[in-house]
């Protein structure tokens, strides 16, 4: 059996779907169905019971699902395992984040670390939060940092910055000149948000419900740089964390007001795969930024 092929079989087993396999995995449906019929073939029996929609596994499927995951699980320890050693000998530290947090917060980080391992690098690159779980997980990277964190039985999860969340808008907008806003004021502009997708869209999603604000977006982005580019052209007014739009506050192309309601935050976090080996330099960059800004 190939690795590839139990992961096929896994995806299948929490998918229950042979077109969100297929699509996962870039592949057509007719080939994952062949990858799980040779495994039936190899082992002589049925793992999958079609007649039911989703689909569900038998019990012998059951089996082969907990063995797979296992096997999994002990792969990518071994990948993540392999990729520190390689880390070390290269003397680098892959770090996966959000832009906002990849541009806005960690490079303080990164010159404190410097400080103590100036012959390492700390390689940062900037993902959407899925990429980020799944680089995580496939031991692709060290450490990840994402907005809103979500808790997963493969991943150590840790608390980081508390960013307050502002409202945010053009100079040239009429409530650009007060000193605080209510946030039922929302309801009755045009709103510049994140992709459903995106967990701080959700965030800001489950504040809004909690005060009873509907809001109505009129355009939807995947990344903060995009949405705080159509405030800027007073496209319409957004809620955004005030750590992301510090230099167009200092250039004077948004404008950042509290809220009179509550201090609203968003939460981040570092998630890192659990069992993960560090070296030295690698645990000393996670012990900082657990210790966050001093």
């Amino acid at each position: 059996m190939h690795i590839e092929t139990l992961k096929i079989f896994c995806d299948l087993a929490e998918l229950r779907s042979f077109s969100k396999t297929a699509e996962k995995h870039l592949l057509s449906q007719s080939a994952v169905s062949q990858q799980i019929a040779q495994l039936e073939l190899v082992h002589k029996c049925e793992l999958l019971d079609r007649k039911k929609r989703p689909l569900e596994l038998t019990t012998s499927g059951q089996s082969l699902y907990r063995a797979a995951r296992d096997i999994l699980d002990r792969y990518e320890q071994f990948r993540s395992e392999l990729n520190t050693l390689k880390s070390t000998a290269e003397r680098k530290i892959n770090v996966a984040a959000i832009y906002s947090i990849g541009m806005h917060i960690l490079p303080d980080y990164v010159k404190k670390f410097m400080v103590n391992y100036p012959d390492v690098n700390v390689h940062i690159e900037y993902f959407r939060s899925d990429k980020i779980y799944e680089s995580v997980l496939a031991g692709d990277i060290d450490i990840g940092m994402v907005a809103v964190p979500r808790k997963d039985k493969r991943l150590e999860v840790y608390d980081f910055e508390d960013e307050p969340l502002m409202f945010v808008c053009s100079p040239k907008h009429p409530l650009a000149g007060e000193s605080l806003v209510d946030i039922h004021q929302l309801q009755f502009e045009r709103f510049i948000a994140f992709e459903q997708s995106v967990p701080t869209r959700k965030w800001i999603d489950g504040i809004l419900q909690r005060y009873s604000v509907m809001i109505h977006p009129i355009m939807e982005f995947d990344n903060i740089e995009t949405v705080k580019r159509a405030v800027e052209i007073n496209a319409g007014v957004s809620m955004l964390p005030q750590t992301a739009i510090l230099q167009e506050i200092g250039s004077r192309t948004l404008k950042a007001i509290s809220f009179s309601n509550e201090n609203f935050i968003r939460p981040t976090g570092i998630i890192i795969r659990k069992g993960k080996i560090f070296s030295d330099a690698g645990k000393y960059l996670v012990e900082l930024l657990r210790k966050k800004r001093e």
